[in-house]
């Protein structure tokens, strides 16, 4: 029992380790470009694959280290302290990422290297503006991650666009709008120590708690009124299930950052339609 134990406890220091550097953050953003590659019946290659897991890496640790050099003070968060205290070691490995991601694009089909230029300029416009996005911000980020996460099967689909199964991206959207917002919410008082803005902290914390409501209820009204049998429907739903208790659940989830793990970890669930169906 003691030696389950230990691995139990190693395994999850372990994840704690690459949830603070994001690395769980990229490793879902693959599972869900492989859920869109399924539903979209689309042949993407493991270099656009790679592409994207690795840009999604480069965005969010660029973000915490804009958050990091902005505190003045010892950070209140983990993520924010460790990019504090290692600022200059992440610098070079965003620049060998971002190097290594640069070797990558020459590998990429064209249709795909096109799409994936818009992304970039998305991406851009985020870092330069994304003080002053203020209550856009966490919209923003669902808007430019969903966009990211569909860009290697959208430019690999020879699917109509009136075939596309729009009900499921707009539900997947609402999930990971839904997962800041939540976010927000859970680093409310954080936030405010750190003099962070975001949604939770312009708006306050009980009209977020109503907000993040009004999302779960439309949400679900979406998957009634569209009810569908297919796995990508139940996929999209179980991960708003997932939020729906951690938000229910919210005095045990807001201890050790759990809700943060929990929360980016959802983003591996849609890989179970690419994997068996």
């Amino acid at each position: 029992m003691k030696v389950f134990k230990n691995l139990n406890s190693g395994l999850v220091s372990l994840y704690n380790v690459l949830n603070v550097l994001s690395i769980d953050v990229a490793l879902g953003a693959v599972c869900s470009a492989l859920f869109f590659a399924h539903i979209l019946q689309a042949d993407v290659t493991y270099y656009s694959v790679a592409c994207l897991g690795l840009s999604v890496w480069i965005i969010y640790t660029a973000d915490h280290l804009l958050d990091a050099k902005k505190i003045k003070t010892s950070a209140t968060t983990n993520r924010h302290r460790f990019h504090q205290q290692h600022f200059r070691l992440l610098i070079i490995i965003v620049s060998i990422a971002i190097a290594i991601n640069i070797v990558l694009l020459f590998f990429i089909r064209k249709p795909a290297l096109l799409t994936g230029i818009v992304l970039i300029v998305l991406v851009a416009m985020y870092l330069l503006i994304q003080h002053s996005l203020k209550i856009l911000k966490e919209m923003f980020v669902a808007i430019v991650y969903t966009t990211g996460v569909m860009l290697p099967a959208m430019s690999n689909t020879t699917m109509a666009l009136k075939e596309w199964n729009w009900i499921v991206i707009a539900e997947f959207f609402l999930v990971a709008f839904l997962n800041l917002i939540i976010f927000s919410w859970f680093d409310y008082e954080n936030d405010l120590k750190d003099d962070r803005v975001s949604f939770a902290t312009i708006l306050g914390k009980k009209i977020s708690n109503v907000f993040i409501n009004f999302l779960f209820v439309l949400s679900a009204a979406l998957w009634v009124v569209t009810y569908s049998a297919q796995p990508s429907a139940f996929i999209v739903l179980s991960m708003n299930v997932v939020l729906f208790i951690m938000v229910f659940s919210h005095s045990y989830f807001a201890k050790n950052d759990r809700y943060r793990i929990l929360g980016d970890a959802i983003f591996f669930i849609p890989v179970l339609v690419y994997l068996f169906f």
